[in-house]
């Protein structure tokens, strides 16, 4: 069985998803504030008991301390970062170390000459409880279990130190064995010599289980917030293909549509005319600039016509309608992103042309026919193919528009299945002409006929 705390190390789950990177930022950000706040607001109460049940003078030493942990969560909102932080541990234990040391180190300013071990009958340890759920806001379990142990081994520490170094009152002892009158078991109780190690070990012995607690449900949270980021950039990965009102239906599927099937669809192919003697012509800012343009309105032209954008070609782009789930209107929606491009680069080039720019030719070719569906590629670099012979058979039609002076050159198997599918919508079509004499395509012996626009 996995080790359940087994988890990635953090720099490299960083650099491979971005979105894990921003989740776990965000969360760290926001807990942090939140364990800030919730830290000022326990010192501001604690600071109002100790005025009201403490004198003025006596209590200026605890509120010093209140003030350093005070100081000390503001330098770690500061110092808060996503991954290993010595610096954050380092005043993490700085609170440990200056609670601890305010609890055990008598006050200076009291002027009584009570044992030291009298100031484990103030009973604050509790105060940690604190300090540790609001270390479970902004941290993750590591720290969590981390702020336990230093917690508890200074704890025990200070006791020692007191067992070893600390003032005692021997009188103060005989005249309250003489009035037990015996019964070992009431003088250990209100003994203030005594520092009980039997309760401190049971302090810390709870104090831990529940740290282990806080620290499984702080692991658990932080799986949560991994998982929700994969979940993210699986929804962005289905975004840069899919149009968004498929990619919601996509992400919430139970079953992987990325088993490889065969299935009809329609395969386009979009291209610049010329664009190699553009590109010589042009600085390569302008080259780039031209066609992240180019590919905007090809994009935003195959979603708003229920398209996949499949794959960047250069200049070119490849283009499906059906996948991953065919649809009866998916040659009509192929010839309705043919007119929305048309009329958008028709825009565009108006646009350079008042500009004093060369106009942008673009080639298109579509064929309806079988492909293979599915991931190709290795564990380390999969990506989602149309595969087949529909795919070269678009590729060829499109060829064709330099010797047919056409725009786009679309086939007879996609006008059959327009005429199957969608009957009503057969006024597509009239743009079109068929072409008297049938087609041999480079590369493949079958004849076809085609229409041109």
């Amino acid at each position: 069985m996995d080790d359940p705390f087994k988890i990635q190390d953090q720099n490299s789950l960083e650099s491979a998803n971005p979105h894990v990177v921003q989740a776990l930022e965000h969360n760290k950000r926001e807990g942090l504030k939140l364990a800030v706040q919730a830290r000022w607001i326990a010192l501001a109460i604690t600071s109002l008991l100790l005025v009201l049940t403490i004198q003025a003078w006596d209590a200026l030493y605890y509120h010093a301390i209140l003030a350093g942990l005070a100081i000390n969560g503001w330098l770690q909102l500061r110092a808060g970062k996503v991954g290993r932080s010595r610096w954050e541990l380092f005043l993490i234990f700085m609170d440990v170390l200056l609670m601890v040391f305010g609890m055990l180190y008598p006050n200076p300013f009291l002027l009584v000459d009570w044992p030291t071990a009298t100031q484990y009958k103030f009973e604050n340890f509790k105060y940690f409880y604190i300090f540790l759920a609001a270390i479970t806001l902004g941290y993750s379990w590591r720290t969590v279990v981390a702020f336990g142990v230093w917690t508890s081994a200074l704890w025990l520490i200070g006791m020692v130190l007191i067992l070893l170094l600390g003032t005692t009152d021997g009188a103060l002892l005989d005249a309250l064995q003489q009035s037990v009158k015996g019964d070992v078991r009431l003088l250990d109780l209100i003994d203030p010599n005594n520092v009980r190690w039997t309760a401190r070990i049971e302090e810390v012995s709870v104090y831990l289980i529940v740290a282990a607690i806080l620290a499984a449900h702080s692991f658990r949270m932080n799986k949560l917030i991994l998982s929700q980021a994969g979940t993210t950039r699986q929804r962005a990965n289905l975004a840069r293909h899919f149009p968004p009102s498929l990619v919601e239906r996509l992400a919430d599927r139970d079953q992987a549509f990325s088993e490889t099937r065969a299935e009809h669809v329609v395969v386009m192919f979009v291209d610049i005319v010329g664009f190699t003697r553009l590109a010589e012509r042009e600085s390569p800012a302008d080259v780039v600039d031209l066609l992240r343009n180019f590919h905007r309105r090809v994009e935003e032209a195959v979603f708003a016509n229920h398209g996949t954008l499949d794959k960047y070609l250069g200049d070119g782009v490849m283009i499906t309608f059906g996948t991953p789930e065919p649809d009866p209107q998916d040659v009509a929606n192929c010839l309705l992103f043919v007119d929305t491009l048309i009329g958008d680069m028709q825009r565009w080039n108006e646009e350079r042309e008042a500009r004093g720019l060369a106009k942008i030719p673009v080639s298109m070719g579509a064929h309806y026919g079988s492909v293979i569906l599915g991931d190709i590629g290795t564990e380390r670099r999969l990506e989602y193919a149309t595969l087949g012979d529909t795919v070269n058979v678009a590729s060829r039609l499109e060829e064709m528009t330099r010797t047919l002076s056409c725009q786009c050159v679309i086939s007879e198997a996609l006008v059959e299945a327009l005429e199957k599918d969608t009957p009503d919508q057969l006024d597509l079509m009239k743009p079109y002409t068929a072409h008297a004499d049938i087609q041999h395509l480079r590369g493949r012996q079958a004849e076809i006929k085609i229409y041109t626009r």
